[in-house]
């Protein structure tokens, strides 16, 4: 009979004292052991059997992991073992990057945002993780430390499919960095879900707007859409409507569409492929009206 209440499979617990040893342990166990910061999505996965490694590899105290500070000429830097919740508080992160704040008030509950991360959020690389849009939307770079030495992964080019990303046995991401955005940009992130609080996201838009002279618009937009795609999603030609054509409901209605057509949702339990192409079409419509409304008042 399966248990009601099931608990954890046995493990080792290891805490390696440097990059170094941490590293190479993780590429000398490619197959048995895991890095962990927070564990919040690590140990509900070991618990419903989805993996069972044999090495939890605590990453947490290592050198570059416990950073949050801001440059003026350099941005954000925020490291994998800074909870979700310090970042909310962190007031340069409220001043300067309010899409990511806003994303990441949006996860779960605040007891688990105490203990979860932004790097944990991206490293398990699910389509529906609500702070990624608005990393990606910020041009983040993750900082990597590797089995040859640290290395910089862009965060565009890092997802390669659901779960799965660019790091390398023995890789093990310190931080990521978001560059200074654009004076008086505004930033919006709408999150579909079952409920209110602590669910996954049915369809997540982040965006993120600024006047731009360059542009026919007047304006530029970064998008990006979580959920309806195997990996976190951009809609090129929607933004690039929205910078190339006069600023209109017109323009907005048709950028809103080629997102929809552009996004390759599936069906699962918590709504259908065609209910998401639709939340795609009226989020993003309803993202950009609002940031056109923040960016003429």
């Amino acid at each position: 009979m399966t248990s009601a209440h099931p608990g954890l499979p046995e493990f080792d617990y290891v805490k390696p004292s440097d990059l170094s040893e941490a590293s190479q342990f993780l590429a000398l166990h490619v197959s048995d052991a895991r890095p962990f910061s927070g564990g919040t999505d690590t140990f509900v996965r070991m618990r419903d059997g989805f993996f069972n490694p044999k090495y939890l590899v605590d990453v947490k105290n290592l050198e570059g992991t416990r950073i949050l500070k801001f440059d003026a000429s350099e941005g954000l830097t925020i490291g994998s073992a800074i909870p979700m919740n310090q970042v909310v508080a962190f007031s340069e992160a409220a001043a300067y990057y309010p899409l990511l704040v806003d994303a990441a008030k949006s996860v779960a509950s605040y007891q688990l945002r105490s203990r979860a991360t932004i790097i944990g959020n991206i490293c398990n690389a699910s389509p529906a993780g609500d702070t990624i849009g608005a990393c990606l939307a910020y041009d983040g770079v993750l900082n990597v430390h590797g089995l040859d030495g640290h290395k910089k992964l862009p965060l565009k080019d890092f997802f390669t499919g659901p779960g799965k990303n660019l790091l390398k046995p023995g890789d093990i991401v310190l931080s990521i960095t978001l560059p200074v955005p654009p004076k008086g940009h505004a930033g919006q992130y709408f999150k579909l879900g079952r409920n209110r609080l602590s669910d996954l996201s049915i369809v997540g838009v982040s965006a993120l707007g600024y006047k731009d002279p360059s542009t026919k618009s007047g304006f530029t937009f970064r998008l990006a859409i979580a959920s309806v795609a195997p990996v976190p999603f951009i809609p090129t030609l929607a933004e690039e409507i929205l910078s190339t054509e006069p600023l209109n409901p017109d323009t907005i209605n048709r950028a809103a569409q080629a997102a929809m057509d552009a996004v390759t949702p599936i069906d699962d339990v918590r709504g259908s492929a065609q209910y998401r192409k639709y939340m795609v079409r009226n989020l993003v419509k309803r993202a950009v009206n609002e940031l056109q409304h923040k960016l003429t008042a």
